[in-house]
């Protein structure tokens, strides 16, 4: 029955040019903006993810949903956007009775596992095989990774019959605070600053710190793709690598700017994947469930919202979506404002950004005053904004009161400087833009300020 349900649904993996079921390999950074990394031309050495790119396919337009963990990964697993799902908070949760890729990969024959950062629930809607060891581990040790290297052995010629994995290996890095890697290795003075952040030494320290946790983070990836070798597994086996939402830094992770929004995403798939290729098109975090289900010869249920693109994977296709959508919510987050619920709708080349309740002032974990969770260099930010600096007053005012409307030309402005929304020039696009973002929050049954005010209800795992 396995065999043939893939076949009732219109498709089987033999017409899609191979004929085994593959291993997945999904790998996940924590708070990367993909911009900082060596392989999308960034300050942080990345080796293992330069060879990786040129191993496969380097995507330069891939979004996520929503800006902040637990939504992203809500949003992975289960093929939905965050409101559908009900995990549209931080710190959140789907509705009951939802079902994610363990039970659509579990039901097909894969062992489904997920090592490291969860931060899902119910437990019910997400029956992985669970270790911590890709988050807590030491990727310079041997045999760092015991759960996975049985995991693997299990899907190896030598066992006597081999199971196919799905594994997500999720890493807490380089999400805050930054006490991984070397920092040495990144000389503050030697850095260059994105155009939105405030010069100040204690900016130019945190920001070493975090380059030194990508590198561990890519180090991470290269231990657990030898793991894969070691088993013989490369060729048969899928591997998607994503850098998640950008940074904590501002105007990255909590908006949705494209920092905070775009990630960077490597797949690998030997003698299934063009080597040392690159793709424009436009895919989501929310494709990587039904992409993997087809991958594997497995039924794609009805209502999800991801499409595959594994078309695009293959060479069959050169585009997958016209549009990208997200969402971001500061209800039930550290500091977070009571009421600033943003919307947005992006193609390739532009963002259309809405802000619901303009008026407020937008908080969050960055502007906290006190207590541990106090981040080191705002303070900076709004000491050098006090003594005159037009820059560092132009930032943190930007970062916390915005207009309704912004639109950016995100191919020539990427850190969405210049705010387009009002040049008339850009009405046309930007009437699109909103009416395709509408149609997205009525399919989503997202009302805006009324989704924003029950973010609460749907926050801990129950």
């Amino acid at each position: 029955m396995r065999l043939l349900l893939p076949l009732l649904f219109g498709f089987s993996i033999s017409n899609l040019g191979f004929s085994a079921q593959p291993n997945l390999l999904f790998i996940i950074a924590d708070d990367c903006t993909y911009l900082d990394t060596e392989v999308y031309g960034g300050q942080a050495k990345t080796p293992h993810l330069n060879t990786l790119a040129k191993e496969g396919l380097k995507f330069s337009r891939c979004f996520q949903a929503a800006p902040m963990c637990s939504p992203t990964r809500h949003n992975i697993y289960t093929g939905l956007y965050p409101v559908k799902s009900g995990a549209y908070p931080n710190h959140t949760r789907v509705y009951d009775g939802t079902k994610s890729i363990a039970h659509y990969l579990g039901e097909a024959g894969y062992n489904v596992h997920l090592s490291g950062k969860s931060h899902i629930g119910p437990k019910a809607s997400f029956p992985f095989d669970y270790s911590v060891e890709f988050q807590s581990a030491d990727p310079a040790k041997p045999d760092c990774y015991p759960a996975l290297d049985k995991l693997f052995a299990a899907a190896s010629a030598k066992a006597g019959t081999p199971k196919p994995f799905c594994l997500f290996a999720c890493s807490n890095e380089p999400h805050t605070p930054y006490t991984k890697g070397d920092p040495s290795a990144y000389p503050p003075a030697s850095l260059k600053l994105p155009p939105t952040w405030v010069d100040t030494p204690e900016t130019r320290d945190t920001y070493s710190a975090y380059l030194a946790e990508i590198t561990y983070f890519d180090q991470q990836c290269g231990t657990l793709l030898a793991l894969l070798d070691k088993h013989g597994l490369r060729d048969n086996t899928l591997v998607l690598v994503v850098t998640e939402q950008g940074s904590s830094f501002p105007f990255a992770k909590w908006t949705c700017y494209e920092m905070g929004l775009a990630s960077g995403l490597l797949a690998r798939w030997p003698g299934q994947i063009q080597t040392n290729a690159t793709s424009d098109a436009l895919v989501e975090y929310v494709d990587a469930t039904p992409t993997f289900l087809q991958a594997a010869g497995a039924p794609i249920p009805e209502g999800l919202d991801g499409q595959s693109f594994l078309p695009v994977l293959l060479g069959k296709k050169q585009e997958h979506k016209t549009y990208t959508f997200a969402l971001h919510t500061t209800n039930g987050i550290i500091n977070g404002s009571e009421s600033y619920p943003i919307r947005s709708c992006g193609t390739k080349t532009h963002r259309y950004v809405r802000n619901l309740d303009p008026e407020q002032t937008f908080t969050n974990i960055v502007t906290k005053a006190v207590g541990r969770n106090k981040d080191p260099f705002w303070p900076s930010w709004l000491a050098k904004a006090e003594a005159g600096d037009d820059h560092a007053k132009q930032r943190t005012t930007r970062f916390q009161h915005r207009p309704a409307e912004e639109l950016y030309n995100v191919a020539d402005d990427p850190h969405c400087l210049h705010n387009l929304a009002a040049d008339p020039k850009f009405a046309d696009l930007k009437k699109e833009l909103s009416t395709q973002l509408d149609e997205w929050m009525t399919a989503q049954g997202d009302q805006g300020l009324k989704t924003e005010a029950l973010a609460p209800t749907r926050q801990g795992k129950k």
